[in-house]
């Protein structure tokens, strides 16, 4: 093998199997500065959150994509960043990403963010679609009926996922993954619809948080047989940690390791060992590290060995989880990339595994799951 396991990972064309959209125009320092972190609050006075793990990386890779010497203050980088735009800066940073095919889910801000389209537009890479379930259910809500919901919900979701390559939950946010794991029954459906439609028209915002309803459109979702992707561990303050650790899924995985459905597990940081064993356990549980990998900068190759310790390398892909920031895309594409290069050559030499065997997990790994699990080809 003439190459190195890092020199192949760093080449690979990638998919990025869930991520968003990023920023339309150009954001202010302060919008770039909420969006490198997952917290709802600035950095306090005289801090930056480019002293984070993830503002650090930035620095070190970004900053020559856009002209700069690594390692540049935050000032420098933020003023050339306003200097060439927001579509320019985008236009770099995700060229720089060596990404071929993005799967978008679109139900998060979505009117601040560009469309699967737009980006396709941008990078010119094939853009799939991800709907997000509590989304298009909340979208219906004005209007419908508690006896109605059930029916306009499917008819909504058969619309919805028609083009798109799989669906996304996010019930660990809006409740926990400690949720039941059976279907509720119609009855059940029909009471918690009307209680939620009912606190709407009282003035609450249509939030879908109703734990009969949130498991309600998981299940309407297993039935597509599409991948359903679920939100684990690490994630913003609307989080409660503890109830997002994919243990609590174990039910649930027994419940539809026969329906065809795949999981497909996102992100997992600080659960990545939880997250590997139900994947070597379940036949249709997936796993990947995404923004985690952005957010721990430097450390993220300890998450990615996470990844790659118990879960058989046929189920574990790459993600950036990027939202916004085109920075998130091009971070999490090199630390990924640096991250798996690096283990694998250390197993290559180790003679653990063979040439061969290095090259295509890989590409397993980079791409050729994303491609199994979603049927893209």
């Amino acid at each position: 093998m003439s190459e190195s396991v890092a020199e192949l990972a760093a080449e690979l064309p990638l998919i990025d199997h869930h991520c968003h959209g990023v920023r339309t125009g150009t954001a202010t320092d302060a919008e770039v500065q909420l969006l490198a972190t997952e917290s709802d609050w600035p950095a306090p006075p005289g801090t930056s959150v480019f002293d984070n793990l993830f503002g650090i990386t930035v620095r070190a890779v970004c900053a020559p994509l856009l002209d700069l010497p690594r390692h540049c203050t935050a000032e420098e980088y933020l003023r050339r960043r306003g200097e060439l735009g927001g579509a320019e800066v985008s236009a770099r940073l995700l060229a720089a990403s060596g990404t071929e095919r993005y799967l978008l889910d679109t139900g998060f801000r979505a009117s601040t963010i560009t469309t699967p389209d737009e980006l396709a537009r941008l990078t010119g890479a094939a853009t799939e679609e991800i709907v997000r379930l509590e989304t298009l259910a909340e979208s219906i809500a004005p209007g419908c009926t508690a006896a109605g919901f059930a029916d306009a919900f499917d008819e909504a979701l058969d619309t919805a996922a028609a083009n798109a390559v799989g669906v996304k939950s996010i019930i660990a946010y809006r409740y926990g993954l400690d949720f039941d794991p059976a279907p509720p029954e119609p009855a059940q459906v029909t009471a918690a619809a009307g209680r939620w439609l009912t606190a709407i028209e009282a003035g609450a915002p249509a939030r879908l948080a109703e734990p009969t309803l949130l498991r309600h459109v998981l299940w309407r979702a297993v039935e597509l047989r599409k991948p359903i992707q679920l939100h684990v561990g690490y994630g913003d303050p609307d989080i409660v940690l503890h109830r997002c650790d994919p243990s609590h899924l174990t039910g649930f995985a027994h419940a539809t390791r026969t329906t065809g459905a795949q999981l497909m597990l996102l992100h997992c940081y600080p659960y990545i060992r939880q997250a590997g064993i139900l994947a070597q356990l379940f036949p249709h549980v997936w796993l990947d590290t995404s923004c985690a990998v952005s957010h721990t900068g430097p450390s993220s190759e300890t998450l990615v060995r996470e990844s790659l310790e118990i879960a058989p390398l046929h189920k574990v892909l790459y993600a950036s989880d990027a939202f916004g920031l085109p920075e998130l895309y091009a971070c999490g594409s090199w630390l990924w990339r640096r991250a798996v290069g690096r283990v694998l050559d250390e197993w290559l030499a180790d003679d653990l595994i063979g040439a061969a065997d290095a090259r295509r997990y890989v590409e397993m790994l980079g791409r050729g799951n994303a491609v199994r699990a979603y049927g893209l080809e």
